[in-house]
C-alpha cells in the first residue's frame, strides 16, 4: 500500500511541478501557436488541406462491417492516447500558466491559493458548527457538517466574480472535494473494516480528482487527446489500487485473488477500448451486492420495526433506488457513447434497453410483493390472539387466518406471472401466442387432471361458504380434527390424539363444524328415587352461578348451567338432565368442573347418587337377615360354653 501511495503522490506532484514552472520562451511560442490556430481563416485552410490529403481507400465488405469499424476506431483511439502521453507535461504547463496569468491580470491570487482559502473558510464554518451544535452519532450527524462546509464555500464562491478560467477550475475541484468529503461521511457510517474504508476513500479521491481534471481540460485549452491520456493515467492508478486491495484485504486463496485480479485487468481493458456499457456492468457485478447490503442496513437504522410498512418501504425502497440509479447511469453511459460496438447493431441495442427496463420491472414487482406480504404477515400475527375479543371479532380474525395464506400464495403466483410476461414483452418476445398456448395447455391439463381441478374448485366453494376456518374442530366422513392449514387442493387436520390428516377437498363431503359460534353441552346424572327434585334444581342453579362467577370459567359461558328436569326413571334411580351453552372448544373442560361441583354440593345436602343393588330372597324381606343373626348368636353362645366344661 505504501509504495502505491508513494507512486500516486509522486505522479501528482510531478504534474503540479510542471504546471507551476514553465519555461518563459517556450510558453510564449505555445501561446502564439494557440492564438494562430484559433484564427478562422487558418482553421478553414487546415480543413481544406486535410480533405485534399486524405487517402482514398476502396471499401471492402469486411471493412464495412460494424465489428471492423469498431476495431479501427478503438485502434485509432489507443494510438492517439499513446502518442499524446509525452505531451502531457507541456499541455498541463500551458493550461496552468494560462489560468495563472488570467487571474494575475485581474488582480487575483493563483488558483491553488484561492482553492486553499475557500477550503479553509469552509473548514472554519464547519468547526464553528461542531463547537456549538449538539453531537449526533447517526448518519445525519455526519452529513450535516459536510453540508455546512459546502454551503460556506458555495456562498463565497458565488459571491465573488472570479476570472472565467479560475471559476471553471475552482468549481470542478471544489465539487470533487465536496464529493470526497461526502463519500468519507458515508463510508464512516458503513459497517466495514477500517482498512477497506481507507482504501475505498483513497480510490474515490483519485476518481474525483481525475473527473475534475478531465472536466477542466477543454476550458483550459488542453487538447482532447491529452485529456484522454491524463484520464488513462489516472485509470492505471485506480487499477493498481484495486489490485493492491485484492491482495491485501481480500479473503480466499491465491488462485481466487489471482482470478479477481484478472477480472479487474479485463475490466480496465474493456474501459480502454471504450466499451463503457460492458465496463459498468462488470463494476456492478463487483460492487453492487455489497452496496445494496450496506444501504439496506443503513436504511433500517431509520426504523425500529423492519416488518412494518415503513420499514419495508425504507429498506426495500432504498435498495430499489440504488438499483434504479445504477440502471439510469448505465442507460446514460450507453446513450452518450454512440460509437460503441453494441450501439451499431439495432438488435443488441434493443436487447440492452429491454434488459434495463426488465430490471426496473422486477424491482417494482419485488417492492409491491414485499409490501403485500408484509401486510399479510402482520395481519396474521395480529389475528393469532383471539381470547379477549368479542365473538364477532374473533370470527373475523379466524376468517383472516384461513383466507390470507391462500391469498398470499395466489398473489405470489400472479405477481410472478405478470412480471415474467412484462419482462418477456420488453425483451421483444410476442406474449400473445404464449398466452393463447397457455390457455390451450391449461385445457389439456384440466382434462388430464380432473381430480386436481375438482379439488381446487371444491376448495374454492368451501372457502366461499365459510364452511370451516383455521383453528376450528370439524368432522367429515371418517376424518375429524382441528384445521391447521390449507393449500389449493387439500386441508390439513390435526386429530385430538395427535395424527395429522391431509384430506383433498373433493374427499370431504358434508362437513360437521364443532367450533362455530356456540356449543350446547348436555349431560345426565342419576340420583336416588327419594330425591327432592326442587331441591336438586335449586342446588344446580347455585352451582351454575358459582361457575359464572369463576374468573377463569365465566368468560367462556354464553348461558349458565341449568337442570332441565327428570329425563327418565332408570333401573336404580331418577335420571336428571342438565345443559349449558359455552364457547366452542371449552365445553369439555367446563363439564368436568361442573361434575365436581355438583357432586360436592349434592352430597353436602343429602342427595345421594343412585347405585345398583341386588335383593336375594322371596317376599319375606327380613327373613334372611333374621336367620343370619340367629346363626351368629348361636355360634357365640357355643364359644362361651366351651371353657366351662
Amino acid at each position: 500500500m505504501k509504495w502505491l501511495l508513494s507512486f500516486t503522490a509522486a505522479f501528482l506532484f510531478a504534474l503540479s511541478a510542471l504546471a507551476q514552472t514553465p519555461p518563459v520562451g517556450q510558453q510564449q511560442k505555445i501561446d502564439d501557436l494557440v492564438r494562430l490556430l484559433q484564427d478562422p481563416e487558418v482553421k478553414a485552410w487546415l480543413d481544406s488541406r486535410k480533405a485534399e490529403s486524405a487517402p482514398v481507400t476502396p471499401a471492402s465488405p469486411a471493412g464495412n462491417s460494424a465489428l471492423a469499424r469498431w476495431e479501427a476506431g478503438a485502434r485509432e483511439r489507443v494510438n492517439a492516447v499513446l502518442t499524446a502521453i509525452p505531451a502531457i507535461p507541456a499541455e498541463v504547463t500551458a493550461a496552468a500558466t494560462r489560468a495563472r496569468r488570467e487571474a494575475a491580470g485581474r488582480g487575483y491570487a493563483p488558483v491553488f491559493v484561492i482553492f486553499g482559502g475557500l477550503v479553509a473558510f469552509g473548514l472554519a464554518a464547519e468547526a464553528v458548527y461542531r463547537r456549538f451544535a449538539a453531537r449526533r452519532e447517526a448518519l445525519l450527524g455526519r452529513l450535516i457538517p459536510v453540508g455546512i462546509f459546502a454551503g460556506a464555500m458555495g456562498i463565497v464562491f458565488f459571491a465573488v466574480e472570479w476570472p472565467p478560467l479560475a471559476r471553471v477550475t475552482l468549481l470542478a475541484y471544489l465539487s470533487a472535494f465536496i464529493l470526497f468529503r461526502l463519500a468519507a461521511a458515508l463510508l464512516s457510517a458503513a459497517t466495514i473494516g477500517s482498512s477497506l474504508r481507507r482504501r475505498l476513500l483513497i480510490l474515490f479521491g483519485v476518481i474525483s480528482f481525475a473527473i475534475a481534471t478531465a472536466a477542466v481540460g477543454e476550458p483550459l485549452g488542453v487538447s482532447p487527446e491529452v485529456s484522454s491520456a491524463i484520464t488513462y493515467c489516472f485509470s492505471v492508478i485506480g487499477l493498481l489500487l484495486g489490485i493492491e486491495a485484492v491482495w491485501s484485504i481480500s479473503d480466499g486463496s491465491r488462485a481466487w485473488k489471482a482470478a479477481r485480479t484478472a477480472f479487474l485487468v479485463v475490466l480496465w481493458l474493456i474501459w480502454c477500448v471504450n466499451m463503457k456499457g460492458l465496463f459498468w456492468i462488470g463494476i456492478y457485478a463487483l460492487v453492487l451486492p455489497g452496496i445494496l447490503n450496506a444501504v439496506g442496513r443503513m436504511a433500517l437504522s431509520f426504523t425500529s420495526d423492519p416488518g412494518s410498512l415503513r420499514g419495508i418501504l425504507v429498506a426495500r425502497g432504498a435498495r430499489a433506488a440504488v438499483i434504479a440509479a445504477a440502471v439510469g447511469w448505465l442507460a446514460l453511459v450507453w446513450h452518450l457513447n454512440p460509437d460503441t460496438l453494441g450501439q451499431r447493431d439495432p438488435m443488441i441495442a434493443a436487447l440492452f434497453y429491454g434488459c434495463l427496463k426488465s430490471v426496473l420491472i422486477l424491482v417494482v414487482a419485488d417492492l409491491l410483493w414485499q409490501i403485500a406480504r408484509g401486510w399479510i404477515d402482520r395481519t396474521l400475527r395480529v389475528s393469532t390472539g383471539t381470547t379477549s375479543l368479542a365473538p364477532a371479532d374473533a370470527a373475523r380474525r379466524a376468517r383472516f387466518r384461513t383466507l390470507l395464506p391462500i391469498f398470499r400464495n395466489a398473489l405470489a403466483v400472479a405477481v410472478a406471472v405478470m412480471a415474467g410476461l412484462i419482462v418477456l414483452a420488453q425483451l421483444g418476445v410476442q406474449i400473445g401466442p404464449l398466452i393463447a398456448g397457455a390457455g390451450i395447455f391449461g385445457v389439456a391439463i384440466g382434462f388430464g387432471s380432473q381430480t386436481l381441478v375438482k379439488d381446487v374448485i371444491n376448495g374454492v366453494f368451501y372457502m366461499l361458504d365459510d364452511a370451516f376456518r383455521v383453528g376450528e374442530y370439524i368432522q367429515a366422513k371418517d376424518y375429524k380434527g382441528t384445521v391447521e392449514s390449507f393449500s389449493l387442493r387439500s386441508v390439513r387436520l390435526r386429530h385430538h390424539r395427535g395424527p395429522v390428516f391431509t384430506v383433498p377437498f373433493s374427499e370431504l363431503g358434508a362437513v360437521e363444524n364443532m367450533s362455530r359460534d356456540w356449543v350446547i353441552d348436555k349431560f345426565r346424572i342419576t340420583v336416588g328415587f327419594d330425591t327432592d327434585i326442587d331441591k336438586a334444581r335449586k342446588l344446580t342453579k347455585k352451582v351454575g352461578a358459582e361457575l359464572i362467577e369463576d374468573p377463569e370459567l365465566g368468560q367462556h359461558f354464553i348461558e349458565p348451567l341449568k337442570m332441565k328436569g327428570v329425563e327418565q326413571f332408570g333401573d336404580y334411580g331418577i335420571v336428571l338432565s342438565f345443559a349449558m351453552t359455552t364457547v366452542p372448544g371449552m365445553q369439555t373442560y367446563i363439564r368436568r368442573k361442573a361434575y365436581a361441583k355438583i357432586r360436592e354440593v349434592f352430597l353436602a345436602n343429602g342427595i345421594a347418587f343412585a347405585q345398583p343393588t341386588v335383593q336375594v330372597g322371596g317376599d319375606d324381606k327380613g327373613g334372611g337377615a333374621a336367620a343370619a343373626a340367629q346363626a351368629i348368636r348361636a355360634q357365640q353362645a357355643a364359644n362361651t360354653a366351651a371353657p366351662a366344661k
